[in-house]
């Protein structure tokens, strides 16, 4: 796919020598004189790339450089000035320009400017095209500034070997984001197990974690695998863990220091590989202070915090997830579901939705 690059400059000796050297890079070139034309342009050729003058008649290219970042938040602008100051160019660097060169200008200058910001297009919509991926497959949709905070972190996050605590409130979707991160990680061909602490009983979560023997307590009827060895060579998500008694917080500390389980009712270590991702809806640093948490564990689960937004908090998010909503239910059904009017919308977007996604999921 050719590359497009846009040049807006005033003069015309500069329009001509900087397109004279993109074509030579094999490059599809427009040029314009003004800001007002570059706004035109822009929304028709579509440039990967604008080299931008500063001083212009007219709209300037400080002016021009805010409104292409409103037309779109992703263009990639390099500011050309003949009068660089400081102030300009912190400026321009602030309302989004990649770079900043001054004339006259030099080749070899240009030409690394060029590919340095041509490589940075290319890692933007690579991130783009990584983000759709993960909302279209895991359900985290949406474009707000929050969950878009939340899909960058798990992007990063993903391919290290960090433990991840996901906090926020029920219905959030913590489970979905902990499912993005294991299946970008390298563990992906891993399992990934799941437990609810919050659903097992306090005399149980210590069985259904590092499983037991036979005979070792009542109803113990064969040798049983817990989660942790189940989870080897995957993750193991420890969903709501504030719940989690101290006794099997010990254990999981254990755990997560040596590597190494022992069933109930067996003093036999055995080696384990997992990362752990936790989630809690609960104030830990409160339960901490309350003596309900031990702080030794939190600074073991908590190497990468994610917080995951109330619903209320994403308010813009909303008619994209009935969309997606909508459209599931027509995938699953085979029937045509009505599409929301506008005040319907209006109306869901007002609501504050204290369960969360899942209550407008279940609505």
């Amino acid at each position: 796919m050719s590359r497009r690059v846009l040049i807006v400059d005033d003069e015309k000796g500069i329009r001509e020598a900087l397109k004279q050297v993109f074509e030579f890079e094999e490059l599809e070139v427009q040029t314009c004189a003004s800001g007002h034309e570059a706004l035109r342009l822009y929304a028709e050729f579509r440039p990967h790339l604008v080299f931008l003058d500063v001083k212009m008649q007219g709209m300037d290219g400080i002016e021009t450089l805010a409104r292409l970042r409103q037309l779109d938040p992703q263009a990639q602008v390099v500011m050309i000035s003949g009068h660089g100051t400081i102030q300009t160019a912190v400026e321009a660097t602030q309302l989004g320009a990649y770079d900043f060169l001054e004339k006259p200008l030099d080749t070899d200058r240009i030409l690394l400017t060029l590919r340095n910001a041509l490589h940075h297009v290319d890692l933007a919509s690579e991130n783009v095209r990584l983000r759709a991926e993960v909302q279209a497959q895991y359900e985290i949709v949406g474009s707000s500034r929050g969950i878009t905070q939340v899909i960058e972190r798990l992007e990063k996050v993903a391919p290290t070997p960090a433990r991840v605590l996901i906090t926020g409130a029920n219905g959030t979707g913590k489970e979905l984001v902990a499912r993005a991160i294991h299946a970008l990680s390298p563990r992906a061909r891993g399992p990934f197990v799941e437990v609810n602490c919050a659903a097992i009983p306090a005399e149980l979560i210590e069985s259904e974690l590092f499983g037991h023997v036979k005979g070792s307590f009542t109803g113990a009827f064969a040798d049983r695998a817990g989660k942790f060895e189940l989870a080897d060579g995957g993750t193991l998500f420890l969903d709501e863990i504030g719940d989690m008694s101290l006794s099997a917080q010990a254990k999981v500390l254990r755990v997560l220091q040596e590597g190494v389980i022992a069933r109930v009712g067996s003093g036999k270590l055995l080696p384990v590989d997992v990362r752990v991702i936790a989630a809690t809806n609960k104030d830990i640093e409160r339960e901490i202070a309350e003596g309900r948490f031990r702080e030794d564990l939190l600074y073991r689960i908590n190497v990468v915090p994610i917080e995951v937004p109330p619903l209320r908090e994403r308010r813009a998010d909303i008619p994209q997830l009935v969309q997606h909503f909508v459209d599931l239910l027509t995938k699953r059904t085979g029937l045509p579901v009505k599409a929301f009017d506008a005040g319907a919308m209006q109306r869901l977007s007002a609501y504050d939705w204290p369960g969360n996604i899942r209550e407008l999921r279940n609505a």
